[in-house]
């Protein structure tokens, strides 16, 4: 399927106006929910707005938005003030300086969009994208949208140019606040520790390596409960460490220097919980002990 834009906008580049269309360049997949049910019935249960003042349900229809200016005092707007006030938002991308790449720290990372050139933007696009790559630079600019001014980075990826939306200062907060107490390594320590580090490097990251063991696990759990069968509590790993133990640290590091590496574990994990999630006459013995035929959705 095709990708839709979900914005026509504009770069302002200098003297240079380069028309884009926005693209969402991440998908988020929801986490497994559960839903209310009716202890008696089994029936799904349905939210519904109560007025706080006359304890009556109120239907969408006589739903209004307002702004509270003070304590329970609002200014009501009507739809087309709303539609108003969107609608201001300017269509422009107004790029205020190019700043080297590793000068934005990653936390301050927000929601990141696709750029892809609009009608007759293939040329200034371009000569953006790669003139950003040749120089090894970012561009940092302003964006206004959906009632708010987003400060954002504008980076060259290997087939396009990608926005970010970053945070601002007040959005981050500070890790001095953990007050995080310093504490000295010995250099025995530190050596081991490196050799850790150096026996688990990769060259890079690649997503499709991984996948989530915990869903894989509790869709696991789900099936077998599907079949008619008891969800029981896993017994903790032998000689699993917690927070209030004392260990030794200099031994701890010997042992996981021999130990196998993650990513083999990580993988051998999802494949044995895709075992029991399989469908149809794969799964017969699940299916010999159900009831009913039952299946969950499809995540």
């Amino acid at each position: 399927m095709a990708a839709r834009s979900i914005a026509s906008l504009s770069i302002s580049f200098g003297l240079v106006s380069i028309p884009v269309k926005v693209f969402s360049a991440t998908e988020s997949k929801a986490a497994i929910s559960f839903n209310f049910l009716h202890k008696g019935c089994g029936s799904r249960l349905r939210q519904q707005y109560i007025c706080q003042r006359e304890g009556v349900v109120v239907e969408r229809a006589d739903m209004v938005k307002g702004y509270e200016f003070e304590k329970d005092k609002y200014v009501i707007f009507e739809p087309s003030e709303l539609k108003a006030l969107e609608e201001a938002t300017q269509q422009t991308i107004d790029i205020v300086a190019f700043l080297p790449l590793a000068a934005i720290d990653p936390i301050y990372y927000d929601k990141a969009y696709y750029l892809g050139p609009d009608k007759r933007g293939g040329k200034p696009y371009s000569l953006l994208a790669e003139a950003l790559r040749a120089s090894g630079k970012c561009a940092l600019a302003k964006w206004n949208w959906k009632g708010k001014q987003y400060m954002v980075q504008i980076r060259v990826g290997d087939d396009g140019l990608i926005l970010q939306q970053l945070l601002y200062a007040d959005e981050v907060r500070s890790m001095a606040d953990l007050h995080i107490e310093s504490v000295n390594v010995s250099k025995a320590e530190l050596s081991l520790a490196e050799q850790l580090i150096e026996q688990s490097s990769v060259e890079g990251y690649d997503p499709a390596e991984y996948a989530d063991e915990e869903k894989q696990r509790i869709l696991a759990q789900i099936d077998k409960k599907i079949a008619g069968q008891a969800i029981t509590i896993a017994p903790e790993t032998p000689g699993a460490a917690t927070g209030a133990e004392v260990i030794d640290l200099m031994e701890a590091l010997r042992k996981s220097i021999g130990a196998p590496k993650g990513k083999a574990t990580a993988k051998a994990a999802v494949n044995e919980a895709k075992v029991p999630a399989r469908r149809g006459a794969k799964r017969a013995d699940s299916a010999a002990a159900a009831p009913a035929k039952k299946t969950r959705k499809q995540a």
